[in-house]
């Protein structure tokens, strides 16, 4: 799970950088400066006017790359659990869905609807990535029995371990006798 772990957290600050710069292309009006798709006029080596935008296509398509490697990983793992391997899954998706949205924003000249899409499903994979990332260090390995178990059952205190290991003694009423 170390290799899914230190994979899980370069996706995830791929993810925020991508986000970011994405970001300054939306700001700063530069969205259009390579209007077609998926390369710039240019091909694959980008002019000067081309560069911002480009930059951001290219860290995408590295950062595509990185989630699909990452749900790979993550559904080979014989000790990731389910709730990982669902959001793997959802993050595979939004990857696909991400570039489908990417590619209609530029053909569709920067529709406000598809602007926003793309960015709200972009959040969407960078939670799907964080939980990952929350998975395979250990955030989520409680479960709920454990969690429960450490629980006085009379009062519903937090028991720490020092009271946990200590027994228990009963009050019993006796006034029926």
């Amino acid at each position: 799970m170390t290799l899914l772990k230190t994979l899980s957290i370069i996706t995830l600050f791929a993810l925020f950088t991508l986000i970011s710069i994405g970001g300054y292309v939306s700001a700063s009006g530069v969205g259009l400066t390579c209007p077609d798709w998926p390369l710039c006029p240019a091909g694959l080596v980008p002019m000067n006017e081309f560069l911002i935008e480009y930059f951001h296509r290219s860290i995408a398509a590295a950062t595509g790359l990185l989630v699909l490697v990452t749900m790979a990983f993550t559904l080979k793992s014989k000790t990731a659990p389910r709730g990982m391997k669902i959001a793997s899954l959802i993050a595979g998706s939004a990857v696909v869905g991400q570039i489908t949205l990417g590619a209609f924003v530029i053909v569709e000249r920067l529709h406000s609807i598809l602007v926003t899409a793309h960015l709200g499903l972009g959040l969407v994979l960078f939670a799907m990535v964080l939980i990952i990332v929350l998975y395979s260090y250990g955030f989520f390995s409680a479960s709920r029995k454990q969690v429960y178990a450490t629980r006085d059952k009379g009062s519903g205190k937090v028991l720490d371990k020092e009271e946990e290991d200590q027994p228990k003694t009963e009050m019993v009423n006796d006034s029926n006798n």
